[in-house]
């Protein structure tokens, strides 16, 4: 299973440099996606879909074991080879975790680096993970509400060029 560092404390992955001034991020997300966090079905969902946009509904059985961490490994495997590929030249995001530090993930790095963390995942377990562009042109949105209540966790992949990927 790929390791998702739990230790705020403990030192960055190679990949990861903490983003000091988050709040013009979470502004312009919030403004460009209708941001409304919340954790009732009737808050759902948190943004406004982007066209084009996919979601995924990411619910794992509770009776199956490992499936929720096989489905982890799977979309956190899949988010990172579709960073790669689209965005070779510079695959890097910004990467906001609601009510925690946000940061600047550098895929390459991540991808290169031997037995590495995610210090946030793209595969939302609880919170707000999001995965987006300096420009806020493509990116993943994660909503994984808790999963003992409501067993919900949904992922989308916003605008054309992720989501022409993921189709591959």
């Amino acid at each position: 299973m790929m390791r998702h560092t739990l230790d705020f404390g403990s030192p960055l992955p190679p990949g990861w440099t903490e983003l000091v001034d988050q709040e013009p991020y979470w502004d312009r997300f919030t403004d460009t996606f209708g941001f409304r966090p919340g954790i009732t079905e009737d808050t759902w969902p948190a943004i406004t879909e982007p066209t084009p946009s996919i979601t995924f509904d990411l619910t794992a059985p509770a009776d199956v074991p490992g499936a929720w961490q096989s489905r982890f490994d799977a979309v956190n495997a899949e988010a990172l080879r579709c960073f790669l590929t689209e965005f070779p030249e510079d695959p890097t995001f910004v990467v906001l975790d609601w009510q925690h530090m946000a940061y600047r993930f550098d895929a390459a790095v991540h991808a290169a680096t031997r037995d590495t963390e995610w210090r946030v995942p793209v595969y939302p377990n609880g919170d707000y993970y999001i995965f987006l562009r300096d420009d806020l042109g493509e990116g993943t949105f994660g909503l994984g509400a808790d999963p003992v209540r409501v067993r919900r966790s949904t992922a989308g992949l916003a605008c054309s060029h992720l989501v022409d990927v993921a189709a591959r």
